[in-house]
């Protein structure tokens, strides 16, 4: 009998109507390590250019001697095509934003750019960026990167091995091998592009609300915040500042002087970020509107009309950024608008959102008509995993040719892989929940591991009234992420640091003024990641990717390589076995911020408590000190003005902080490396971490400074000797310790 005639005939049409067809088709070296794999039916006019990459990828020439284990096997079925590729027993990770745990092993998710308020929607498995893109790590500590080519909508699993099954045309895949995650990440971004170095303003505290309005409160905000002595830079403005939510317009009843209000803000020494959506108001006689049309700016329906959805204007129209010709009106309509004294911009409902109910965005067969770098006409299937990245550089190019001498600012709830040379990212509508606040720490740490260094979630969290126990637990872990902005829904109480009480208030307040000591390290940390790719925001394997117990930690954290950080809410953390000691900034213990350990044989550079980034200076610089067995410590400080581009000239200064003991004297010298900068004055001192505090050389003027070595031994790192406050239904309760831990204090 033939086999078809075991087949029911209800089946028949439908198997005929797929083909199964699968193969490898051109392999090629880009660099050593570095892999390319098309498969044999793949058509590079589908892909290319690629957003992901900065230059097209081209063979090296060399025989493909780096061709990786790990090949990936092309298949086409069911109209859909895929690559699956066997990993073996490696840690995954990546993916851009999820919600998950930190070691995706056995996870899954849609790569298809959805506003997805409060990360409800599958789940988590579909959110509001999309990178197609796997760090692998291996037991012995090499690792791999592996790129899927590709914006059409697609599924990425992580069961058993990675798979991506893309709705597209067949779509190559490149393979990063080498050494460590380390290599990986700074090999991706030297394809796929590094974050530009932003302004110092940009790293302080951040106060946000859906909405603060009229301009009278704005102002009286950033009183409160001076008169409370909360440190902070930046006041953000949401959609009521515009009118009748129009972009690039003020409303005339709430914000009647907007270069005043921003002029006042500047004398208090705050920056201002206004937020501008894709969204264009289908209204006649909108100047926006009616240039968007006389250009012919917008996406066009898969008839041939220009397509309208509802966004919080109404209907709406949409830029088509594909367009050459619509970037440059987009970029064009900043300079007005920057010039009222805006010092960034916030990029927002840009997957893009559309208020209806199937998918919450544009129909697929939408057309965009491509030309920006040689893009083809296309539909939106192709393009709407880019839609805002594309956006976003827009608006990037139009800020700096509106302030040409400024570093730009651009905030982004939609990214892609590669988006990072253009904005920074924010996670998206959270919920003031414990569970979310827990969660934001695996899901920046995996969007910084893939190729993202400046991202945070809303601290407080975004929707549902935050609680003061909660906003004392989420201020002093979530501070220290790249990005550290307070927000909040209009439908929510406020949450201010002092919106509660007295204390919490005090414990948010010293959560920040911790951020701004340790400003000199988190900029030389993004000076770092400009040059790099690598993370801010690291896990903990990142200090030994050989030690397979911490592969799976997502509660404690490191900032850089030589700082830790462990919540307070933390459960059982898994930690580093030696090489790290506790320390703290404060006299005393408030029960409420995180535990902080130093490692072994580095030298941290800190300051004085700023108000703001306008009056900060390293003129006396703090190091903390922790020696190695060796006597030695070793760390790096970067400074230049902050702003603008004198540094690419050779304004700048880098530092290599160089600590020796010999005969029981400790030594610190500040050695310039690089950069044509130079302090006329500076006053040193060591902050050495032991058992007894932090004890303290006396200041000394100029780029050497020297102590008696303290003989009291150092408080080594261990779950033991903490006290953590447990996470049990829904509420908080302390757990007792063994011991007690000892508290030091940095004396301003």
């Amino acid at each position: 009998m033939k086999i078809i005639n075991l087949i029911p005939a209800v089946l028949l049409p439908l198997i005929c109507a797929c083909s199964f067809r699968g193969g490898e088709g051109r392999v090629f070296e880009v660099q050593p390590g570095v892999t390319v794999y098309e498969p044999e039916d793949y058509d590079a006019s589908q892909h290319s250019p690629s957003p992901i990459f900065i230059e097209e990828l081209q063979p090296s020439g060399r025989e493909a001697t780096s061709v990786s284990d790990i090949r990936p096997r092309f298949s086409s079925a069911f109209g859909k095509n895929s690559v699956s590729i066997d990993v073996g027993d490696a840690d995954l990770y990546g993916g851009g934003e999820v919600r998950s745990d930190l070691r995706r092993n056995g996870d899954s998710q849609t790569l298809w750019n959805t506003e997805n308020p409060t990360g409800l929607l599958d789940n988590g498995k579909r959110m509001y960026q999309s990178h197609p893109w796997v760090l692998g790590v291996r037991k012995d500590g090499s690792a791999f990167g592996i790129i899927a080519d590709n914006t059409w909508r697609s599924k990425l699993s992580l069961r058993g091995r990675v798979r991506f099954k893309s709705e597209g045309p067949a779509f190559r895949v490149v393979i990063i091998e080498k050494d460590s995650p380390q290599e990986v990440l700074g090999t991706l971004a030297e394809l796929s592009g590094k974050m530009q170095l932003p302004p110092l303003w940009a790293l302080g505290y951040q106060q946000c609300r859906f909405s603060y309005y009229p301009q009278e409160r704005v102002a009286g905000l950033a009183d409160t915040l001076r008169e409370h002595r909360i440190p902070c830079d930046v006041i953000w403005m949401d959609i009521h500042y515009m009118d009748k939510y129009k972009i690039f317009t003020f409303d005339p009843s709430y914000f009647p002087d907007p270069k005043g209000l921003n002029d006042y803000l500047h004398k208090q020494n705050f920056k201002s970020v206004y937020m501008i959506d894709p969204g264009v108001k289908a209204e006649e006689g909108y100047f926006v509107n009616e240039q968007g049309l006389e250009c012919d700016c917008f996406v066009r329906d898969a008839t041939g009309g220009i397509y309208s959805g509802k966004v919080w204007p109404g209907e709406c129209h949409f830029p088509d950024f594909t367009s050459p010709d619509v970037c440059s009106w987009w970029s064009g309509l900043y300079k007005d608008f920057m010039a009222t004294g805006i010092d960034g911009v916030w990029n927002d409902m840009n997957e893009p959102s559309v208020f209806v109910d199937f998918g919450g965005t544009m129909p697929d067969d939408n057309v965009h008509r491509g030309g920006v770098n040689g893009l083809p006409e296309a539909t939106h299937l192709r393009y709407h995993n880019i839609y805002g990245y594309l956006m976003v550089k827009a608006s990037r190019e139009g800020i700096m040719a509106a302030n040409p001498h400024k570093r730009p600012f651009v905030l982004s709830r939609a990214n892609f892989l590669g988006g990072q040379r253009y904005a920074a990212s924010w996670t998206g509508d959270n919920f003031s929940d414990y569970s979310q606040m827990k969660e934001a720490v695996p899901m920046c740490i995996n969007i910084g591991l893939s190729g993202q260094p400046f991202i945070g979630p809303d601290l407080g969290g975004f929707m549902r009234d935050c609680t003061p126990e909660l906003m004392r637990h989420w201020m002093a872990s979530g501070i220290f992420f790249p990005f550290a902005r307070n927000h909040a829904s209009v439908e929510t109480i406020n949450q201010e640091p002092w919106a509660f009480d007295v204390q919490t208030e005090d414990i948010c307040r010293t959560a920040i003024e911790r951020r701004y000591r340790l400003l000199p390290y988190y900029y030389t940390l993004f000076e770092e990641a400009s040059r790099t790719g690598y993370p801010v925001m690291r896990p903990l394997f990142w200090s030994d990717s050989k030690d397979r117990s911490l592969r799976a930690e997502q509660q404690a954290y490191l900032i850089g390589n030589d700082l830790l950080v462990i919540p307070r809410w933390s459960e059982s953390p898994v930690l580093p076995k030696d090489g790290w000691n506790l320390f703290s900034m404060e006299e005393q213990d408030d029960g409420y911020q995180s535990y902080l350990a130093l490692r072994q044989g580095a030298a941290l550079p800190t300051v004085k408590v700023f108000q703001n980034t306008v009056e900060y200076n390293t003129d006396s610089l703090t190091v903390l000190v922790n020696t190695g067995r060796d006597g030695k410590a070793v760390g790096y400080l970067y400074e230049d003005d902050g702003d603008g581009y004198g540094y690419l000239s050779g304004d700048f200064a880098r530092y290599r902080i160089e600590v020796g003991t010999t005969l029981g004297t400790v030594t610190l010298n500040l050695v310039q490396m690089e950069g044509n900068r130079l302090k006329d004055k500076r006053f040193l001192r060591i902050g050495y971490v032991c058992d007894d505090g932090i004890i303290y050389s006396p200041w000394a003027e100029g780029t050497s400074v020297s102590m008696p070595e303290p003989q009291s031994p150092k408080t080594a790192l261990n779950a033991e000797n903490l006290e953590f406050v447990y996470l049990k239904n829904g509420s908080l309760s302390k757990k007792q310790t063994k011991m007690e831990l000892i508290l030091s204090n940095i004396v301003n």
